[in-house]
């Protein structure tokens, strides 16, 4: 055994690096197997065979800084760049090359944090997200205490093969360290993430979301293996996902009627359509709220939201491109007298 080999133990040992300590280890048997010392070197490796790791284990109930979140089948419509990059970051898992730091930026609704979910019911891995009223901390300094803490959590889970850990809205913790108005104590925190991020067990999946990507820490990009871009969807790709939003909405209510024509005709109203995150509450709440004796009541509730201020006149109604049936449908005028009117 060499000076550097201890060394490396104790550098191990003080960044809580699990893997580089057990690699070290390792080596250090086979060394002792080599030069013919045979019980030592079996017995170093019993002792690693016997220990899932030298650090002790967490208990999943007794977490300070993490939730477990549960994972629900919801629909995650994504446009095909964004999704040939999620099939990527599946790849990069399956690989098991250490590529396990990712970060999604976008603004807010884009799907973000709903992807992580996704990711976690593909890989059939447990989800964690990082508690923050529990991190950040007005006594000065706590805060990139607490984050060391968190590290040790997250580096303590008996099985990190079947972990993700999701920082969502990092900001909180990792804007820009010059442009802050506290700039030691955001630089401790920033520090304290990227310092836990070099020690982080390759097995664990790590997922950061930010909406300020513009103002995010530079250093603290460059620990990431990949960041991908929520903000790529064309007007058509919100178009289609609010379709499939709407159709699993619809398969939970009884008496609805489908319409899907008119459906896209109201939310084509929109100048600038909603990401997906308030197209789903647009689109659910109208639902929700609609008379359940009345099949289409949704839709004009749909359409009541988008255009609050515009009055529903025959006239607009037919300059904004709907036919005598859609009119009578958002209306409840009968076609009969729609037709009659217009013609007036």
């Amino acid at each position: 055994m060499k000076k550097a080999n201890i060394i490396n133990l104790i550098k191990y040992y003080a960044e809580k690096n699990d893997s580089g300590f057990r690699n070290e280890a390792y080596q250090i048997a086979n060394e002792f197997d080599k030069m013919g010392d045979y019980q030592l070197s079996e017995y170093i490796m019993a002792l690693l065979s016997n220990a899932n790791t030298f650090i002790p284990q967490v208990n999943e109930n007794k977490l300070t800084f993490l939730k477990k979140i549960e994972i629900h089948g919801d629909p995650l419509p994504l446009p095909e760049e964004i999704k040939s990059d999620i099939i990527g970051i599946i790849n990069a898992v399956g690989h098991n090359i250490g590529v396990n730091k990712f970060l999604f930026q976008g603004a807010p609704g884009t799907g973000k944090t709903e992807t992580v979910k996704h990711i976690a019911r593909i890989l059939e891995r447990n989800l964690f997200i990082v508690d923050f009223s529990y991190i950040i901390d007005s006594k000065l300094g706590q805060t990139g205490k607490n984050i060391t803490k968190l590290f040790d959590e997250i580096n303590n889970f008996a099985n990190p093969e079947r972990i993700i850990i999701l920082f969502d809205e990092i900001d909180a913790l990792a804007l820009d360290r010059t442009d802050s108005n506290d700039l030691r104590e955001m630089g401790r925190a920033t520090t304290s993430v990227l310092k836990g991020l070099d020690s982080l067990n390759e097995k664990i999946l790590l997922i950061a979301t930010t909406n300020l990507f513009n103002h995010f820490d530079k250093a603290l990009i460059r620990r990431f293996d990949s960041i991908i871009d929520f903000n790529r969807y064309s007007r058509e790709d919100l178009l289609d996902i609010s379709e499939i939003i709407l159709n699993f909405y619809l398969s939970k209510f009884k008496n609805i009627g489908r319409n899907v024509r008119l459906f896209r005709k109201i939310i084509s109203l929109m100048d600038k359509i909603p990401y997906p995150g308030d197209l789903k509450n647009l689109i659910k709440t109208s639902l929700a709220f609609s008379n359940p004796n009345d099949e289409f009541d949704y839709l004009r509730r749909l359409y009541t939201s988008i255009l609050p201020k515009t009055e529903k006149t025959l006239k607009n109604l037919q300059n904004q491109g709907f036919t005598v049936r859609e009119i009578e449908i958002l209306t409840g005028i009968s076609k009969s007298q729609v037709s009659r009117e217009l013609k007036e």
